[in-house]
């Protein structure tokens, strides 16, 4: 959530960048240069000085606040409470997963049974729940990092594991672009990481490559949902027949 700091932290940034200097301000405002220090330094100041030094900067208070909160760090992972928010409907749920492939609400209503007020009702609520930052004319700001990823034991993963993973694996992965490989074997343990880079980076490459191919038109892309997993296991089935 943003605070007075960050505000006052954007404001001084918007100094900078216009090259207005804190005399260039104390004269534009009718204040004394240590006034205008000291006031930016407490970051104790009224809604109508806030409007001035807009006015100053030549910066629309809308604006100013857009910039205040494009500047949040971006989440690399949620809460359980977030998480169980965004499980707790299904419709949400969709949306959530429309959002973070960048998908336009006239994308979502054209491709899935919701209306238009419905899925303005979920942008809403997912702009609550965090995970997005409503714009004018139902355009959002997704507030999620790169990297972001699920709770490996959270509400989203176990509601996948429940109800997706059998439905995911019951494909025959032999349509163009498709297959699934299982290669077991033994490996260093100091090797093991390094191999998890690599997958990452592959699912990296997969997701720069989603945002990169946003332009083209819908019938020049195909939805892929791309699974990589590594880990120390063994199939319950033989661990019964251990000696």
């Amino acid at each position: 959530m943003s605070t007075t700091a960050d505000l006052v932290l954007t404001l001084k940034k918007e100094l900078k960048s216009a090259q207005m200097t804190y005399a260039d301000l104390a004269r534009a405002l009718g204040m004394a240069e240590s006034s205008v220090k000291r006031m930016l330094a407490k970051g104790d100041m009224p809604l109508s000085r806030i409007d001035a030094i807009c006015r100053a900067l030549k910066l629309d208070f809308a604006e100013l606040a857009r910039r205040v909160a494009d500047a949040q760090p971006l989440l690399k992972e949620m809460t359980q409470e977030q998480e169980r928010a965004v499980v707790a409907d299904k419709k949400l749920l969709l949306c959530a997963l429309c959002v973070l492939s960048q998908w336009t609400l006239e994308q979502i209503v054209g491709y899935y049974r919701l209306t238009e007020a419905e899925c303005i009702k979920y942008f809403v609520q997912l702009d609550r729940i965090g995970i997005i930052q409503l714009r004018p004319l139902n355009r959002y700001r997704l507030k999620l990092a790169k990297t972001f990823r699920w709770r490996a034991h959270g509400p989203v993963m176990n509601y996948f594991r429940e109800n997706a993973v059998l439905d995911y694996f019951s494909g025959g992965f032999d349509g163009l672009g498709e297959g699934v490989l299982l290669v077991h074997g033994s490996v260093s343990r100091s090797l093991a990481p390094s191999f998890f880079e690599r997958m990452q980076r592959v699912a990296q490459d997969f997701a720069q490559q989603h945002q990169a191919d946003q332009k083209l038109a819908d019938k020049d892309r195909e939805g892929y949902t791309l699974l990589l997993a590594m880990r120390s296991w063994e199939f319950g089935a033989f661990v019964a027949l251990k000696r």
